[in-house]
Formats: structure tokens, C-alpha cells, sequence
């Protein structure tokens, strides 16, 4: 358990658009087995098994609807929705469903805030968003004061912070949480990344040159957790380890953790043939970040360093110090 899981909060009930997808589960699992209450806003809505969480059914399209009265009776909502950035070709239309997936669901939540009664709106918005913001920097050092890149993931992921940020006209406080790679055994990229080691062919994509920014999902939601419960966590914040490494590096770690070799580079050419214009920002872009903010708000990291937080997810112990 985090530090910050350990501090006492008084029970909350929490809003989570997005809650069935892979960091969603995580965060709602967390929050309901230290007593909060958690609603998934869900298209197919119904009670999922075990209980864990109350499903409302949500269409972005109708801010009247059951959904609207559960985000108006929370006291923090958590967006986390969208169609995933990784699956599938970058095709215009591709692109277009990515756009407004996010800012349907994001402007959606703010009506809801704004509809709801002065008394009764949310304290806390927490707005997904993505390292993507930066672009490709090479090798200078990233904060959550860096100014946007200019691709295609820039220019969304400032559409989508802009869409949140209303909320802060309503008096409610806005984190924009700015994840790197979330590492997870069982989901995410990583069981992608094992792949090729586990088939004696693991290596750094592309150059290997490129800064990679990384965080475990254990800090991925005790970032989301810390910044529903604490009011020192505002504005952009970085969900990324403080020790970014390039990927040379981080093949290197992941061959330590299964004991494989980790030499045979994928040539950037290959990645973008085979993934078109979606390899460059997610594979080979260098985003060398740190969570200057989200440090300065308070929170402490679990696992700062990148074998540790590999040793933890690929060991078999659930129990490894920051390292």
C-alpha cells in the first residue's frame, strides 16, 4: 500500500468515466477496499460481479440522464475515458474517433458539473491525459512546465486538458494527470514489451537512444488517488517515475528481470511500416519527463527506479521497496 493509501480520508463517493478500462479497474479496486464508494459510468451499465463498484449506464450525448445525477452527487469525478490511443492505424478517421471520443466525454462531465446544484458539485475533477503533450524533445529534461509539441498527440491531448479546465470556471478544482508508460504484469504495454525477450529476440526499438518515461501502476493510481484526496494536487501533473531512462536502457532492464538477451534492436523503419504514422509518438519519440508538480504536491513514489519496479511486476513480489 501506498503512503498515500495509508493517510486516512473520510469516505468519498467517486465518479470513474472510463472505469472498466485497464487503469480504471485498478483505481476502482483501490478505492473501494479502502471504503470509498465508486460508480463506473458504463454505456452497458448493470452491477459488474463482486460489487466492488455501482455501474450507472452513460451516454455523452445526454447530459439528463441517471449518469448526470451521479456526477452531480459525488464528491470527485474521475475521466479516464476514450477509444485507446494504441489500437489501430492512425487513419483520419482513426484520428477523428480519438478526438472526439475525449472531448465528447470530457465536455459531457463539465455539463454535468455545471447542471448540477452550487451545493452539491464535485470537489475534484481528474482529467486523463498523456506525456504525448510534449511531443518529441530529444533529450531535454520535460516538467509540467514544457511547452506543447506540435504533432497530432500534442494538439489532442491540449484539446483535452482545454476541455477539462472548464470545470475551473464552476469553482472546482482540475488535475491533469500526464501519463508515461504504465507498467503492469497483466495489462498496459509491458506483457507487449516481453514478448520478443521471452522468444530470445528482445531489444530497444529503434534507435534505442530515445528517452522512455515510465511509471508502475502503483504509482499510476496513487497519483489518481492523491490527487481526489489532496487539495495540493492541481493543474498538469506528471504520472511518470522520476528517473526516466532511454530505451536502450529500458530493454537492458527488462532482460535483467527475465534473464534474456536484450541486443536485437527493431528498426524504426519496421515499426513505422508496420504501424504507420502512430510508431513515431509512441515508440520512438524521446520525452525525457519529470514529475516536477506532482512531487511538489506531495506525493511520494513507490518505485522510482526502473529494475525495482521490474523486479516487483516480473519477481513475483508485490512487496519491493522504491528502488
Amino acid at each position: 500500500m501506498n503512503e498515500q493509501e495509508g493517510r486516512r480520508v473520510d469516505a468519498m463517493q467517486v465518479v470513474i468515466a472510463g472505469g472498466s478500462g485497464f487503469i480504471g479497474v485498478h483505481l476502482a479496486r483501490s478505492l473501494a477496499a479502502t471504503g470509498h464508494q465508486v460508480v463506473i459510468l458504463s454505456r452497458s451499465g448493470g452491477v459488474p460481479p463482486g460489487g466492488a463498484a455501482e455501474r450507472v449506464r452513460w451516454d455523452p450525448g445526454d447530459v439528463t440522464g441517471p449518469w448526470a445525477s451521479a456526477v452531480a452527487g459525488a464528491d470527485a469525478v474521475v475521466n479516464l475515458a476514450g477509444t485507446s490511443i494504441a489500437n489501430g492505424r492512425w487513419t483520419p478517421a482513426r484520428k477523428a474517433l480519438l478526438r472526439s471520443s475525449r472531448l465528447a466525454a470530457t465536455n459531457a462531465l463539465v455539463r454535468a458539473i455545471e447542471r448540477a446544484p452550487q451545493g452539491r458539485r464535485p470537489r475534484v475533477l481528474v482529467s486523463a491525459s498523456a506525456i504525448g503533450f510534449y511531443g518529441d524533445r530529444g533529450a531535454e529534461v520535460l516538467t509540467e512546465r514544457s511547452q506543447p509539441g506540435a504533432d497530432f498527440l500534442a494538439a489532442l491531448c491540449q484539446e483535452w486538458e482545454g476541455a477539462a479546465r472548464g470545470a475551473e470556471r464552476l469553482g472546482v478544482r482540475v488535475a491533469l494527470l500526464r501519463t508515461g508508460i504504465v507498467l503492469d504484469r497483466d495489462g498496459g504495454a509491458l506483457p507487449r514489451m516481453l514478448l520478443p525477450f521471452r522468444l530470445l529476440a528482445g531489444g530497444p526499438l529503434g534507435s534505442g537512444t530515445q528517452w522512455t518515461s515510465w511509471i508502475h501502476v502503483d504509482d499510476e493510481v496513487g497519483i489518481l488517488r492523491h490527487a481526489i484526496e489532496q487539495d495540493s494536487a492541481s493543474g498538469p501533473l506528471n504520472a511518470t517515475a522520476p528517473n526516466p531512462v532511454t530505451m536502450r536502457d529500458m530493454a537492458a532492464s527488462i532482460g535483467r528481470a527475465l534473464g534474456r538477451p536484450s541486443w536485437l534492436p527493431a528498426p524504426a523503419f519496421a515499426l513505422k511500416l508496420a504501424l504507420g504514422e502512430m510508431a513515431g509518438p509512441l515508440l520512438l519519440a524521446s520525452q525525457r519527463v519529470l514529475p516536477e508538480a506532482t512531487l511538489a504536491s506531495g506525493y511520494t513514489f513507490r518505485f522510482t527506479g526502473l529494475d525495482g519496479a521490474l523486479r516487483d511486476l516480473l519477481g513475483g513480489s508485490r512487496a519491493s521497496p522504491a528502488a
